[in-house]
């Protein structure tokens, strides 16, 4: 079974984190599910550089990393991975959605209400408490 390192990108602005929500997968268990982003450490690559690379793909975003907040191993019926999440910061709401169906900013307390994919879950959780 594979087994992925990945990071994401908790960011926040105004009191405000961004959730960005997957289109279609070949796995149900991702699909339309609400996710932080982030993606794949390619080999040789440091964590946050991954971070800044994939943020700027995926969202045409310039953030600030300021710290390491959670790792999380999930299983997945199909793959493994290991999750380094980070606290970032952006001095805009402006972005540009390319890999995903919707984006939406919401204080730390209302992340509950979306539907996440479960190796971000216990990273809402954790929110919770900082």
């Amino acid at each position: 079974m594979n087994h992925y390192k990945v990071v994401a990108a908790v960011i926040e602005h105004n009191g405000e984190v961004l959730c960005v929500q997957k289109g279609e997968s070949k796995f149900d268990y991702l699909r339309y599910k609400y996710e932080f982003p982030g993606g794949k450490i390619e080999p040789g690559e440091l964590e946050q550089d991954a971070l800044l690379r994939e943020i700027e793909e995926e969202l045409d975003l310039q953030i600030t990393v300021t710290h390491k907040i959670a790792v999380v191993n999930h299983q997945y019926p199909d793959f493994m991975v290991t999750l380094t999440a980070f606290l970032c910061l952006t001095s805009t709401r402006e972005l540009k959605l390319t890999e995903h169906i919707n984006a939406n900013w919401l204080p730390k307390e209302h992340l509950k209400t979306l539907n996440w994919v479960g190796a971000d879950q216990p990273i809402v959780e954790r929110l919770q408490h900082l």
